[in-house]
């Protein structure tokens, strides 16, 4: 048996609504086969306080059978019933609620869940159990807020006092919401979570702590106490013997000068013990260049690393045979990335579930338990993510309008997550569908994972935009209390994150070029274009979003915003023309800037001084806008860190703006993510 989701209402960070965690099942045994603990991993990934550590709170209250206290309650949920409260409404008390959906092995203990099957459901191998922490006396609790309210005094803190003090049961329910009665059903004998806190303070003698709780409980599991229990008791006679002779006496013959020795005398004694000796008994040094190293001055990430490991020993070696499929056994180790360096980071997720499955070796025992791992690391999930190839088992929490929310990944969500284009072939859409994923789960590696840890994503094409907005950003104060990232997908690629952007439901703003399709004439003669009339675009985003239409005559009159999704590009002409992309619209929104002038003139030198000519004709630049722009094709990179030199160097002066479309796209996104 084993959790297939969990659904979390009113409890801490989560209100109600997005709010179920999905779980990997742990590991099918093939004949004659030991079972790793897990085949996989469950990810909760997320932001600091998101929500993550909420959610193995809520598993850990429910498997130890805890008391919750009012600050377990979602103030939110609270506050909204207070209101109803002061209106004398009174039809909804505080509750938590927890709905759990188990699956059924074929050697599953099943008795104590016959109440919770329905008929319907006998052959779907899962069966759903809802719990809910209520009030038991409903009537007083209602007469002591409305003494509350007509308080008028500090009500909200009187009403959190109040639930601290009232009496709550937990109760469990069907899937029919129809109530259990008398039912043998203790949660507590249903779940039974490990939680690994790794970003936990370490000391010089953490190792040595968790290695002598195994070696003690080994000792005490295989009955061989008895045998060095017999030798303790011998040392503790031979010493007792040694301590009398020496000490023990002339202590008492001083004593014996100062008070009567049947008043006043002392007994010395040895009394090591096994638990004592258990305590010191270990070591633990690490080898380095073949010198032992004392633990002390062992590296944090490493010393983390050791932790986990034996708090995973400990569990197993201490893992019941009895609980064997009677029970839901859960891992949980919280942000193990705590003092590992990235690629420490990126080899745990990748090997951990390898590890597991070394400890085991030995071990006879067959161990069904779940692993989740919460993180905020996106080394981590992006080695979940490359390694595994897959986006499946990732439980995304973010914040929506101030609410928590978990959205569970997979890769049939993300391909789901898309429309097909305008007479396209349902075979060509499949095909489409299953390219792009394939090229976002190998793309993502190079930086792109962090869109999973940022309040606002920006997409761009090239170089010369990621160098210059970081830069403008980075001088916003707009922007200055949000986590901005920026991502260069080199190429009009950026639709093919749309999918996951929408799941994600993070503000994106994708700055993207006009591209408008020139003829070999108009390409060679640098023909700039004043005009949009017939005329098309190469651009796979701006045609997708324009109904799938190449024609941009009236593509200014248009606005692309998609849910959290806003595309930018050059709809409007700048000084007289329109740009087909960012340089270009850089040039024409700057032509008459010392300096653009001064990189341009580092970057091409002989085409600047030959556009310009003798005379110093800035306004060259303008109408020479798609000439320079084409002459920096291989140049971009030079290009933007040559701007951005004199923009380090010129703080002072006069600095160059952006263009209108992305200065109108960095105000829609600001406002995207206040709303």
């Amino acid at each position: 048996m084993y959790l297939k989701n969990l659904k979390i209402n009113h409890f801490r960070k989560f209100n109600k609504g997005s709010n179920i965690i999905e779980f990997v099942s742990p590991n099918k045994p093939k004949k004659n086969e030991k079972i790793n603990i897990a085949s996989s991993t469950t990810l909760i990934v997320g932001k600091n306080n998101s929500g993550k550590t909420t959610i193995t709170t809520a598993l850990e209250k429910l498997s130890n059978n805890s008391k919750f206290k009012a600050n377990d309650f979602n103030f939110s949920y609270l506050k909204r019933l207070l209101k109803l409260y002061k209106k004398d409404k009174f039809k909804c008390f505080p509750l938590l609620k927890f709905e759990m959906l188990l699956s059924i092995s074929d050697n599953s203990y099943i008795n104590n869940f016959i109440p919770f099957i329905k008929i319907e459901d006998s052959n779907k191998n899962h069966f759903k159990i809802i719990l809910k922490y209520e009030i038991k006396e409903s009537d007083e609790f209602k007469d002591k807020i409305k003494l509350i309210i007509k308080e008028n005094k500090n009500i909200f803190q009187n009403f959190l006092k109040l639930i601290d003090k009232t009496d709550f049961e937990l109760n469990y329910f069907n899937s029919d919401n129809k109530k259990i009665k008398n039912s043998k059903l203790n949660i507590k004998n249903l779940i039974e979570i490990k939680t690994i806190t790794a970003n936990k303070t370490i000391d010089g003698k953490n190792l040595s702590k968790t290695f002598n709780k195994i070696i003690e409980y080994k000792y005490k599991k295989l009955n061989n106490t008895e045998s060095i229990k017999n030798k303790i008791d011998e040392i503790n006679k031979d010493i007792t013997k040694h301590i009398k002779e020496s000490h023990t006496s002339n202590i008492n013959k001083v004593l014996g000068k100062i008070e009567k020795s049947n008043i006043l005398q002392v007994n010395l004694s040895a009394d090591l013990t096994f638990d004592k000796l258990m305590k010191n008994l270990i070591r633990y040094e690490y080898i380095e260049d073949k010198l032992n190293i004392p633990e002390g001055q062992f590296g944090l990430g490493y010393a983390n690393l050791m932790t986990i490991i034996g708090e995973l020993i400990e569990y197993i070696e201490k893992y019941s045979k009895d609980d064997f499929d009677s029970k839901i056994n859960l891992i949980c180790i919280e942000e193990p990335e705590a003092f590992m360096h990235p690629q420490m980071q990126e080899l745990f997720i990748k090997n951990i579930n390898d590890a597991l499955d070394v400890l085991l070796n030995d071990s006879k025992k067959i161990i069904k338990s779940q692993l989740i791992i919460t993180t905020h690391s996106s080394h981590i999930l992006n080695s979940k993510i490359h390694t595994g190839n897959s986006f499946n088992n990732i439980n995304y929490v973010t914040t929506v309008k101030s609410e928590p929310k978990i959205i569970n990944l997979s890769d049939k969500r993300i391909m789901n997550n898309k429309q097909p284009k305008k007479e396209e072939s349902e075979q060509d859409f499949e095909k489409r569908k299953k390219d792009n994923l394939k090229f976002i789960k190998k793309h993502i590696k190079f930086k792109v994972s962090e869109l999973f840890f940022s309040d606002i994503a920006i997409f761009v094409e090239g170089i010369t935009e990621e160098v210059l907005l970081s830069y403008y950003i980075d001088k916003d104060d707009k922007f200055n209390k949000y986590y901005v990232s920026i991502f260069n997908i080199n190429g009009s690629h950026g639709l093919v994150y749309e999918p996951l952007i929408k799941l994600l439901q993070i503000p994106t703003l994708m700055i993207t070029d006009l591209d408008i399709k020139r003829d070999d004439n108009e390409k060679k003669d640098f023909s700039q274009i004043d005009k949009l009339k017939d005329r098309e675009t190469t651009n796979q985003t701006i045609n997708e979003y324009n109904e799938n239409d190449k024609d941009i005559s009236d593509i200014k009159e248009k606005n692309f915003k998609d849910d959290n999704l806003y595309i930018a590009f050059q709809s409007k002409p700048i000084n007289g023309y329109f740009a087909t992309s960012f340089e270009e619209a850089f040039i024409l929104h700057n032509y008459d800037n010392s300096i653009l002038q001064t990189s341009l003139e580092k970057t091409k030198p002989k085409i600047y001084k030959n556009i310009i000519g003798k005379d110093k004709k800035f306004e060259n630049l303008k109408e020479s806008s798609y000439k320079l722009q084409k002459k920096l094709s291989d140049s971009k990179s030079n290009f933007a860190n040559n701007i951005l030199y004199e923009l380090f160097i010129n703080e002072t002066e006069d600095i160059p703006k952006l263009p209108d479309y992305i200065s109108n796209g960095l105000n829609k996104i600001i406002k995207m993510i206040e709303e």
